[in-house]
């Protein structure tokens, strides 16, 4: 869950926030409500330690998880302010007072999700070689959340050459929804209104030596922030974008 701290009007005075200017990051307070989270996994297939001596065929493994978690804290509304009118058109309003400007406060928020990671090919038993796919999807709140949705989905393919057993090549395409708040935000405020950021992820995971795996990364993004508007030109919406990266895990 997002914690709205602040809507797009740069609200910021939550006291509980570790992003607000001044931030130290050790604002723990204990009386901003509780966190309760809760999860079922189901694993299809556990396969056995030795699959060299196994005398039936397993199937192919997999994990399924469903999950969610509620907030008992308040939380600052995208759309309404503390009068009941619109947050987005106060931001317009010359004599808006600070009541106007400020937040309506909703209490609790939460968020469901489900995780699929299953094994849905490979050669042999014994090969190293395999293909997996996996899902996660998740929901919540739109009126005190940045994004309301978003689901990730992908391949994963292990050993994909001949002799790099420990290898492994993804592929990725992920979509996040901008809130109903936040859309009716930038509609009350004649901002432009975020929709859906998609967004492709290649990637390479190479054991190069028995202590060192490298992974190149490469993402592409449309429509960053929902096609929102571009911090430099206000009237004009975010371009889309490339990234670039390489990881590097080293093992002592």
């Amino acid at each position: 869950i997002q914690q709205a701290t602040g809507s797009g009007s740069g609200f910021s005075s939550d006291p509980t926030s570790q992003t607000y200017d001044g931030a130290n990051g050790t604002n723990f307070n204990m009386g901003n409500g509780a966190l309760l989270i809760t999860e079922l996994q189901y694993a299809l297939n556990p396969q056995p330690a030795d699959m060299f001596n196994v005398t039936k065929n397993p199937g192919l493994p997999g994990v399924y998880k469903l999950g969610g978690y509620y907030d008992t804290a308040k939380f600052a509304d995208y759309r309404y302010n503390q009068r009941g009118g619109s947050l987005g058109a106060a931001t317009l309003n010359a004599s808006a007072t600070q009541a106007d400007l400020t937040p309506r406060w909703d209490r609790g928020n939460w968020m469901v999700y489900g995780i699929i990671d299953q094994m849905i090919w490979r050669p042999s038993l014994t090969s190293p070689r395999s293909l997996g796919a996996f899902v996660r999807a998740t929901g919540n709140g739109g009126d005190r959340n940045m994004i309301s949705f978003a689901i990730d989905a992908g391949l994963n393919l292990k050993a994909p050459f001949r002799g790099r057993d420990n290898d492994t090549i993804g592929l990725g395409w992920g979509i996040g929804r901008a809130s109903s708040g936040q859309r009716q935000f930038d509609r009350d405020s004649h901002s432009l209104v975020q929709g859906n950021e998609n967004h492709l992820e290649l990637t390479y995971q190479a054991q190069v030596t028995p202590w060192l795996v490298m992974q190149p990364d490469f993402q592409y993004v449309w429509h960053p922030a929902g096609g929102g508007a571009d911090p430099s030109f206000p009237y004009r919406r975010t371009g889309d974008e490339a990234i670039f990266g390489l990881h590097s895990n080293i093992t002592f």
